[in-house]
């Protein structure tokens, strides 16, 4: 399953989101679970994200990492613009993987 998730901070959440990411990438290079592969992207506008996430087995890897959990506790509180996701059909990928 592949897909894209956007959302759109609060201005004064940009520092915070930054930390709690940190967090979320430093578990997963601990842990390294099979089947994960997860990018986020600040945009130019810097307040607003886009995750790429590549989940073989499905979401429930990444629901079970507790700093994720607290890492999406909060998050629609943090966002002018809630977290969309888009499921993601590939057609061709060069180098991408």
């Amino acid at each position: 399953m592949q897909v894209m998730i956007r959302w759109k901070l609060r201005p004064d959440e940009v520092d915070r989101e930054l930390e709690l990411l940190r967090a979320v990438y430093e578990e997963l290079a601990s842990v390294q679970p099979d089947g994960v592969r997860y990018a986020t992207f600040q945009l130019e506008d810097k307040v607003t994200f886009m995750s790429l996430v590549d989940l073989a087995t499905g979401p429930e890897l990444l629901q079970q990492l507790k700093v994720f959990q607290r890492y999406r506790t909060n998050l629609d509180d943090r966002c002018d613009e809630p977290p969309v996701m888009t499921f993601l059909h590939e057609l061709g990928a060069y180098r991408f993987h």
